[in-house]
């Protein structure tokens, strides 16, 4: 779905999700290895720790900065859980050789809108309407694999791998 006049296409709702590390090609001779560490990295938060209340919607941000490609929703962190649980992930998978740490600072978001190809986002994050105050579960950390969808307005499918309950 299309959002009109912005060059935005709308995140379909079954798509939507965080994304603590993204890996990238890696074979698939290494997913076993990866699931394991990051239910372990996610495991070591303990029960509880991303319980209700303890995240929320926060404001619209394009992203990148320079040349926005998507629309996404920054979610509120104050208790720095959400980063925790990024820099433990990050942790477990660059000590496997599966990751390259970012050299900027994690940003919790999720994306609910992305560029078409060879379009420019033509929207001011600013002048959206204000997000109502809602909490965000978060209820997993779950490894999926990405498939790219096929054809023009074709969404990615996420296929599960693995995941661990965080409460």
């Amino acid at each position: 779905m299309a959002v009109e006049g912005s060059g935005l296409r709308a995140v379909v709702a079954a798509n939507l999700h965080l994304t603590l590390c993204f890996l990238g090609t890696v074979g698939a001779d290494s997913a076993d290895a990866i699931a394991d560490a990051v239910v372990a990295a996610a495991g070591s938060l303990g029960g509880g720790s991303l319980g209700v209340g303890s995240v929320s919607l926060g404001g619209p941000v394009l992203l990148p900065a320079r040349r926005p490609r998507v629309l996404a929703v920054e979610l509120a962190d104050p208790g720095g859980v959400l980063a925790a649980l990024q820099s433990r992930v990050s942790a477990a998978l660059a000590g496997g050789d599966w990751y390259q740490p970012e050299a900027r600072p994690f940003l919790a978001h999720v994306t609910v809108a992305r560029a078409r190809r060879h379009e420019r986002v033509r929207v001011d994050a600013a002048a959206l309407p204000p997000l109502p105050s809602v909490a965000v579960l978060a209820p997993a950390v779950t490894l999926f694999r990405s498939r790219l969808g096929a054809g023009p307005g074709r969404a990615p499918r996420y296929e599960p791998l693995a995941s661990v309950e965080l409460y």
